[in-house]
């Protein structure tokens, strides 16, 4: 059967895209190809995730660019795809699928003038029939970005991105190096016994929100959260050409998120007060070194983590906060990494750790 070359593709290849994005610009083109007078196309696909509902997809016809609109859970529902589409000219647009919840597709034709605010019989039957075809490989993409937004809200990207590369087999992994941080409550086992468990979410959640904003902002990934307690790393990303310049700019980004922590901790302590409420101390540790990052546990039941001398020991190093009076604490591997004002504290043994640790804290503290 002799099909249009855009039928023909979503038959044969559009379930293998790359993405969403692929997918829409590699349909656009196509359609233009077979003599749709095209101005932009739009795909909309709703998303499992905590803070993101909707993922929308624009596609410029003038230039082949594609750029994203996000549709947070929390914000009221707009249709992004047909507003932007509304403003290139006359507009189709249908859902694929039965549910409620099934991927918008849309185009918006040249404008032929006033009044044409509709496409041609003809050219709309055909976009029907794309609607069609499009079904399936859509439906094969909404499930790859479903489960891609699933496991980065419980793993991290990095994390995520490992396991859906096929990295499922126990005890597989590498060792990288990296910017770890530790980060606990204070008291956190009375609090709980005098706050109401609703409430006490809430504690948690305010306070995850400020260390995790935090390492995600400054290019890290949380790894875990253990009770009270969270764990996260800065790999170094370049090229082994430049290892010096590399473990510093890990470290530097760890000591950025660390004090941006303390500061948003600061501000929680203050709406807390302003409530009644008691504040929340808390202590992390920065330090540097090699960790074993990948897949451990049971044979049916996985955890995709860190593990290494590294990480014990910026765990013992937390526990040094509250005796040492200070809210953070950095090892001399961060501090040997960095040209930031730090005051040393002096040389401390650490539980289990062989050799004393030398121990400084940010300048302010």
């Amino acid at each position: 059967m002799d099909l249009p070359s855009s039928l023909a593709w979503l038959i044969d290849e559009a379930a293998a895209s790359p993405g969403p994005e692929r997918f829409l610009a590699e349909l656009g083109r196509r359609l233009l190809a077979d003599g749709l007078a095209l101005s932009g196309g739009a795909l909309t696909l709703s998303v499992p995730h905590p803070i993101i509902a909707r993922r929308t997809w624009l596609w410029r016809a003038e230039t082949g660019a594609v750029i994203e609109a996000l549709g947070f859970a929390a914000a009221p529902q707009s249709d992004a795809g047909r507003e932007w589409l509304a403003g290139l000219g006359p507009v189709w647009e249908e859902r694929i699928g039965a549910s409620r919840d099934g991927a918008m597709l849309g185009w918006a034709g040249v404008g032929r003038g006033t009044g044409a605010d509709e496409f041609p019989p003809d050219e709309a039957a055909r976009l029907q029939e794309i609607a069609r075809f499009a079904a399936a490989p859509l439906a094969a993409l909404a499930a790859r970005e479903a489960l891609a937004a699933l496991l980065e809200a419980y793993l991290g990207r990095r994390s995520a991105a490992r396991v859906q590369s096929g990295a499922l087999a126990r005890g597989t992994g590498e060792t990288i190096r990296a910017a770890l941080l530790c980060a606990d409550l204070r008291d956190f086992t009375a609090l709980s016994q005098v706050t109401e468990p609703q409430a006490m979410i809430s504690a948690l959640d305010a306070y995850f929100d400020r260390v995790a904003g935090a390492v995600h902002a400054f290019g890290g990934e949380v790894l875990k959260f253990i009770g009270d307690g969270v764990l996260a790393i800065f790999p170094v990303t370049a090229a082994s050409g430049n290892e010096a310049g590399a473990d510093r700019e890990a470290c530097e980004a760890a000591l950025r998120a660390v004090a941006a922590c303390r500061a948003g901790m600061v501000h929680l302590d203050q709406m807390r007060r302003a409530q009644g409420l008691a504040p929340l101390p808390f202590g992390a540790a920065l330090h540097f070194g090699e960790i074993l990052w990948g897949n451990i546990g049971a044979a049916d039941r996985l955890d995709f983590t860190a593990i290494g001398p590294a990480v014990n020991l910026v765990s013992r190093l937390e526990g040094l906060c509250k005796p040492l009076g200070h809210s953070v604490l950095i090892s001399g591997a961060v501090a040997a990494n960095t040209e930031a004002a730090l005051t040393r504290l002096g040389e401390h043994t650490l539980r289990g750790i062989a050799e004393p640790c030398a121990v400084f804290t940010l300048a302010e503290d």
